[in-house]
């Protein structure tokens, strides 16, 4: 059975309170999520019926929903709470999904850019886990990094309405998703820095299809999907026409700090599995623990981790606090992803051969940190993003 130790953790504590909601999650997370991952990654019917499952015990626990508002149904855990317990909960690609916080990003933007009949119909439906949601901005032979190429229009019709049509990928959980925000343009031409917009399109819409599934090293969960000239009603345009951008650029700062706090959970989860293995592990020289490479592996994989850390939960502060995060968030997105790559690398290592099978989550959270280097904005991204707003400071300061 997996343990949670604290020899990765540093001195970045949350307060009492914080602390034992974030034991109760971790351990909900180590004793009901984790065990489920087999059939959960398998997904299917038995999947559904196991995230049920999952979802009710949450409930019954009080652990569902942590940051989702009060008012929609949620716990309402302001932010900089959160981010000291979404680390236990993301220890599972699971974990959020199965205590209620993965539609956190689409319910807080559907809550505060949606109109009244938007806000009527979706977020807490959402919030109590009866709708599911997607977001597709990515699409095939468009450079994921150039929003400005989006080949996806909206046509705006007589009665106020749209049709769209085009082609996303890469859009996670779009086959089980009820409404997917998708990303077009309603006006002006391919390239232009303006004229994108948002709309939110119900999945059973006519023209609405899943063309395939993109299987990710081997992981389900992307999809790419068509609309044929889709209606749209025109009180489902988000955050208003040609405003796009805006509202993305707020929902990916806080969606890329997410996922890196569910790195950090994941590589502290092969952190341990690294470490007992080399205490457990012993051959004709000994334990693996007395083997100088092995502790070499473990003191790199600690430092990565601990020296990771404060940039994550730094760039959560900034957003909690309604501060600009931008280069906070590129570089914990890029030492995160990198981090957590490095991390399974070390324990797949030292695992041996039982590292690369089926009887540990390894190569799972191996995987998950290799894409993570190139999905949600590759690592040259945020590399030259973060370099150009450094020096730009610099050259302004100079004048």
């Amino acid at each position: 059975m997996e343990h949670r130790g604290d020899a990765g953790r540093d001195s970045l504590e949350p307060d009492c309170g914080t602390g034992e909601l974030r034991d109760r999650v971790a351990e909900f997370v180590r004793r009901r999520v984790m065990p489920c991952e087999p059939v959960l990654d398998a997904g299917g019917p038995a999947a559904a019926a196991a995230l049920r499952r999952l979802r009710e015990g949450a409930k019954e626990a009080g652990l569902w929903a942590l940051p989702l508002p009060v008012e929609l149904g949620g716990q309402g855990l302001p932010l900089a709470r959160y981010a000291r317990i979404a680390e236990a909960e993301g220890a599972s690609d699971h974990g959020p999904a199965a205590l209620g916080s993965a539609p956190l990003l689409d319910v807080t933007m559907l809550w505060n850019h949606g109109g009244d009949r938007v806000r009527e119909l979706y977020p807490k439906r959402l919030t109590a886990g009866e709708l599911r949601a997607c977001y597709a901005m990515t699409e095939p032979g468009t450079p994921g990094t150039d929003p400005f190429l989006t080949a996806t229009r909206a046509e705006e019709q007589a009665d106020g309405g749209w049709r769209v049509s085009g082609r996303k990928w890469f859009t996670s959980g779009a086959a089980e998703a009820d409404v997917v925000t998708v990303l077009a343009r309603t006006d002006g031409e391919d390239g232009d820095r303006s004229g994108l917009s948002l709309l939110l399109v119900p999945t059973g819409s006519p023209g609405f299809r899943v063309v395939r599934e993109l299987p990710v090293f081997g992981a389900a969960g992307q999809w790419e999907i068509e609309f044929d000239r889709v209606a749209v009603p025109a009180d489902h345009l988000i955050g208003g026409r040609g405003r796009a951008l805006a509202v993305a650029g707020e929902r990916l700062q806080l969606g890329r700090t997410l996922r890196c706090l569910r790195w950090l959970g994941q590589a502290q989860r092969a952190f341990d599995l690294m470490c007992e293995r080399a205490g457990c592990r012993t051959g004709s020289r000994g334990p693996l623990a007395d083997h100088q490479l092995v502790q070499q592996h473990v003191f790199e994989a600690l430092l990565a981790l601990r020296t990771t850390r404060p940039l994550v939960h730094e760039a959560a502060d900034r957003i909690a606090a309604g501060r600009d995060a931008h280069v906070e968030v590129g570089l914990a997105k890029v030492a995160a992803a990198r981090m957590l790559q490095q991390v399974a690398d070390a324990a797949i290592q030292v695992h041996g051969a039982a590292g690369l099978g089926p009887d540990t989550p390894l190569p799972a959270l191996f995987r998950t940190g290799r894409a993570a280097r190139i999905l949600d904005g590759p690592d040259e991204l945020h590399v030259t993003s973060v370099a150009r707003r450094v020096l730009r400071a610099y050259g302004a300061q100079g004048k």
